[in-house]
């Protein structure tokens, strides 16, 4: 059997790779393998699925004779962070992050409120292919109790984080995409003193990453000319991420949020060896700005338990990905899309300055294009020998690499594309170089399958 996970947890179209009858037997896997008596905390997006998820984990929890505790929907980084503080055996999160409504996904963490090991994925993955029994919807889904106090004691965690500093003065916009933000980003913010206004701040999965949110800027972005702010902060459906949009509608992507947060500490010379961790995504402008103020950054593949993975092999301090998911230490390395925007605007604040005239302090990026290669099979099911040759291919076009020029390209982890990026100083040359690879790969890759 394929390995049922992912690049991030298991993830999927409802009824299609994520079916009642698999999140039973994920339920009942993780219930067996645990060795820890307290119970395992649950929560949720906004996605319709969910709840039908929710009942299939938690039976499978119930056979294998563990608890559990329903949070309800919340912010990804809930989970991790109330394991801790909790002293509980083990949490997930059933989300597909920035996935459109019809994916969604199974996130699984350990008693330290981390992502599992490879280990212990394989251990889930044998107990699940070792269950042959397919486990039928029930007629009616029955609703569980929801234990509200958690998520009390994670939005006062978020708040303490600001050490006693506010936001008066400061007017913001979110939009929480209708997904896991519309929980609690709000009610933070102004708890803060924050002026805030926030849209797309409904629960509603059907619409949960559609046209909104981290992945589609466009809304914030209408709404600040509409109605000015000093900035804007925009969220992914599980608010793990978050891109950041100034007065003038220029974008703080994840690159510029570790560049400016990391000059800051660099500054406080409480950075590990001036090191940052990003992934192969990261812009070469920011590599060469970081080098160029005595900074390292360290490249791993994409994927924030890569990166999580290197910040603790490397004991640094920051890390995170392009698409704003921001790993610190504040937090135990969690991503966590508001607590990402709460130190922005802290700083804003702190340093007298408006997001515009920081923004402009930052490194000028690369002109960058990533085009995706749609596929009508999945990579990672091919037979070894066929995803061998495709790999082999795929390395000769990445070979191109010098100061002013990169491509990086790989399989997706969630859909069935390849996605291909090119950076490079000057506009034409990335537009040229991205055609010319994307159509020789495609051309490729056919070949092989074919």
């Amino acid at each position: 059997m394929q390995s049922i996970f992912g690049t991030d947890g298991i993830r999927g179209r409802f009824n299609k790779e994520i079916t009642y009858s698999l999140a039973y037997k994920v339920g009942y896997a993780l219930g067996s393998t645990l060795n820890k008596k307290s119970p395992i905390l649950i929560g949720r997006d906004t996605r319709i699925s969910g709840d039908i998820l929710l009942q299939a984990i938690t039976q499978g929890i119930n056979e294998s004779g563990k608890k559990f505790i329903n949070i309800g929907i919340c912010p990804t980084p809930a989970i991790p962070f109330l394991i801790k503080k909790e002293n509980l055996s083990s949490g997930i999160m059933i989300s597909a992050s920035h996935n459109p409504p019809e994916y969604n996904g199974i996130k699984i963490f350990d008693n330290n409120g981390q992502k599992i090991t490879k280990y212990f994925e394989n251990k889930i993955q044998k107990l699940i292919e070792d269950t042959n029994q397919n486990i039928s919807v029930p007629t009616k889904v029955i609703p569980l109790d929801t234990n509200k106090d958690l998520m009390d004691i994670y939005i006062k965690s978020l708040i303490q984080t600001m050490g006693g500093e506010n936001l008066s003065g400061l007017k913001i916009i979110l939009d929480t995409c209708y997904g896991s933000a519309t929980t609690c980003a709000k009610k933070i913010f102004q708890s803060l003193g924050a002026d805030v206004r926030v849209i797309n701040n409904s629960k509603n999965g059907l619409k949960i990453n559609m046209n909104c949110g981290s992945t589609n800027l466009e809304p914030l972005k209408k709404a600040l000319r509409e109605s000015p702010a000093d900035m804007g902060f925009s969220f992914d459906g599980d608010a793990d991420r978050v891109i950041g949009i100034d007065s003038k509608g220029n974008v703080l992507d994840g690159d510029h949020i570790l560049f400016l947060w990391g000059r800051e500490l660099m500054e406080q010379k409480i950075l590990t060896n001036n090191l940052i961790i990003s992934t192969q995504m990261a812009n070469l402008g920011f590599e060469n700005a970081w080098n160029k103020l005595g900074g390292i950054l360290y490249r791993t593949d994409v994927g924030d338990k890569y990166v999580h993975d290197a910040i603790k092999e490397k004991r640094a301090v920051l890390g995170g990905e392009q698409s704003g998911h921001i790993l610190s230490k504040i937090n135990n390395f969690s991503g966590d899309g508001i607590l990402t925007a709460l130190q922005i605007s802290k700083y804003c604040k702190k340093k007298k300055i408006n997001l515009n005239d920081w923004l402009k302090s930052s490194f000028v990026p690369f002109p960058q294009k990533l085009t995706n290669i749609n596929l009508d099979f999945n990579i990672n099911k091919l037979n070894p020998k066929t995803k061998i040759l495709i790999d082999k291919t795929i390395e000769n076009f990445q070979a191109i690499y010098s100061n002013n020029c990169r491509v990086y390209i790989r399989p997706s982890g969630t859909e069935p594309v390849i996605r291909v990026l090119v950076e490079a100083k000057n506009h034409k040359k990335v537009k040229s170089l991205s055609s010319k690879i994307t159509d020789k790969l495609f051309s490729e890759i056919n070949k092989i399958i074919n």
